[in-house]
C-alpha cells in the first residue's frame, strides 16, 4: 500500500513514487526543484503534534513542509539502513 510524505513519523524513511493528481502544478515544479523527485530518497527528521510543518531530508538538504504540500506527495517507506 502506497502513503503519502506526511504520514511518516520521525525516523522513517521512503522512496518518492510521485503525487497525486490533486497537487497543482506550481507546487509540483517547485518540489521538484527542491530535489523532491521520483525515486529519490527521504527521511523525515522531525514529526511535531499539532500539524506542526514536518522537517525532511533530501540528498543533503533538509526541509521543513507542511500537510497542504505533503500529502501530496506519494511514497513507499522503505527499511532503515543497517
Amino acid at each position: 500500500m502506497d502513503i503519502n510524505l506526511w504520514s511518516l513519523k520521525s525516523g522513517d524513511r521512503c522512496e518518492i513514487l510521485g503525487y497525486d493528481n490533486t497537487l497543482d502544478e506550481k507546487y509540483r515544479v517547485r518540489l521538484m526543484e527542491f530535489g523532491f523527485h521520483p525515486g529519490e530518497s527521504v527521511s523525515c527528521l522531525q514529526s511535531l503534534a499539532f500539524g506542526a510543518p514536518k522537517v525532511y531530508r533530501v540528498s543533503n538538504t533538509v526541509f521543513s513542509l507542511d500537510d497542504e504540500v505533503a500529502s501530496h506527495v506519494l511514497v513507499r517507506i522503505t527499511p532503515p539502513h543497517e
